[in-house]
């Protein structure tokens, strides 16, 4: 089983390619990354599936000559724009009254079947938030616990099938096979939150090139997730109109003059659109109200977001923004006055080993998130896009336990473990009176034969 893999962040300005293994000590360890201009993607939506595989390629193929390894299974982001959600309940009866990994599948497969899900789409995440056990509710993990019913509340992440097939499409022609697909702003928010605002709840910004998206955590796990198709290359392209120059350098002055809170009255001479040979004495002030107002707009629309959800007031953590976007000078101090009363803070992804300076920035907040999903560091259940059970538990098994009048079948339970790889442990689905040898004689005979073989067992 290799502990190598392979993230792959599709948005809409760039394509970022990160291989990582786990160590000796059993942490992640960034090997190489590539990235590559983003062709075929719109506002998240790919919009041409051979310009998005050849970018999708070039990316993956820096990061494998960096890595010196031909990895071809990746988990790969999907936009937020293709996503939607919804919330569902689950409830089973504990028969063995010992609540096992088995009986945690079965409840949020319970509440997956209960959920009200459109026949176009397809589901990427089935997140636990609340799990009850017998009379008792808010149980932060029901693992091990002896009950006789068991329920859930779940947070359930859908996508487009469409959209799905053409990120799968997209991802096969550059060559590659698709482990698992993770929403972007839940892999963002994966990377960026520490473990107490997971827990005390936190709100996760991520302003990208031509999109953003919105997502809560309570209780370490997302409860709702939001997508405006607005982001930083919208304020490229209001500079370039407003002040007639082109898109490049309009780009640089955003860079280097987007401040948000000091105005300057300094003189900017920038090229005109078509016109070689004269220049625009703009005043910087004017190019600063320019991207302060998209700004606020993009940050209002957020907020009502937010508001909307009915979770503002459960996030005593606060915002935490990141994305290409945050990179705008006092952007977090502008954003405390859209959001008063939240704390307020810019994310940058957790720290890797190995991790190179270009994937430290905000805006590469996705694909280090995709890493740590990989390699475990989500939440600590979960049903993925192909209806796995990802969980860190190592089950504790005893022949007692198996003994059980059941099918005479075997279940597999799927899981992700710390490696990063998908293990795959099949474990008896219970004793069944077809196991014993002889048992096709008379009943009498057959009646003896059982005790025998309990006595056996004691």
């Amino acid at each position: 089983m290799s502990n190598k893999f392979l993230a792959i962040d599709i948005g809409s300005m760039s394509i970022k390619a990160v291989i990582a293994e786990i160590d000796e000590f059993n942490e992640i360890k960034v090997l190489g990354h590539g990235f590559a201009k983003s062709q075929g993607v719109k506002k998240g939506i790919i919009t041409n599936i051979d310009l998005a595989s050849k970018a999708i390629r070039k990316a993956v193929n820096d990061a494998r000559r960096i890595a010196g390894n031909n990895i071809s299974t990746a988990v790969v982001s999907i936009s937020s724009a293709y996503a939607k959600s919804t919330n569902s309940i689950g409830i089973v009866n504990i028969p063995q009254k010992d609540i096992t990994i088995k009986e945690i599948n079965r409840v949020m497969e319970t509440a997956l079947y209960n959920a009200d899900i459109p026949k176009d789409y397809d589901v990427l995440h089935v997140l636990p938030y609340n799990f009850k056990v017998d009379d008792q509710a808010n149980i932060e993990d029901p693992y091990n616990m002896n009950a006789t019913r068991m329920e859930v509340e779940a947070h359930i992440v859908i996508a487009q099938k469409s959209s799905l097939s053409n990120l799968k499409k997209a991802i096969k022609s550059a060559g590659l096979d698709v482990d698992s697909i993770v929403l972007d702003s839940y892999a963002s928010s994966i990377a960026t939150l520490s473990d107490d605002e997971k827990v005390l709840g936190a709100s996760v910004i991520d302003i990208g090139g031509q999109s953003s998206s919105l997502a809560v955590f309570k209780g370490n796990t997302l409860r709702h997730n939001r997508f405006l198709p607005v982001g930083s290359n919208h304020i490229t392209n209001d500079i370039s109109i407003a002040l007639h120059t082109p898109l490049d350098v309009a780009e640089n002055v955003k860079r280097n003059h987007g401040d948000l809170i000091e105005l300057t009255d300094e003189i900017l001479e920038l090229p005109i659109i078509g016109d070689t040979e004269n220049k625009n004495e703009i005043p910087l002030k004017v190019v600063q109200n320019v991207i302060l107002a998209r700004v606020e707009e993009s940050l209002l629309i957020l907020a009502k977001y937010l508001d909307q959800s009915g979770l503002k007031n459960t996030i005593g953590a606060g915002i935490v923004l990141t994305g290409g976007m945050t990179k705008l000078k006092n952007i977090r101090e502008f954003a405390q006055s859209i959001f008063p009363g939240l704390s307020v803070r810019v994310g940058v992804p957790h720290h890797l080993k190995g991790l190179f300076d270009e994937l430290k920035g905000p805006e590469c907040s996705t694909v280090v998130g995709l890493l740590l999903y990989k390699s475990g560091k989500n939440t600590q259940y979960e049903i993925d896009n192909k209806k796995r059970l990802l969980h860190q538990k190592e089950e504790q098994q005893d022949s007692l336990n198996n003994i059980k009048l059941g099918s005479g079948t075997t279940t597999t339970t799927n899981s992700s473990n710390y490696s990063g790889e998908e293990l795959a442990t099949t474990k008896p689905d219970g004793f069944v009176f077809t196991d014993l040898t002889g048992v096709e004689e008379e009943k009498g005979d057959f009646l003896a034969k059982v005790k025998n073989w309990i006595k056996q067992l004691f």
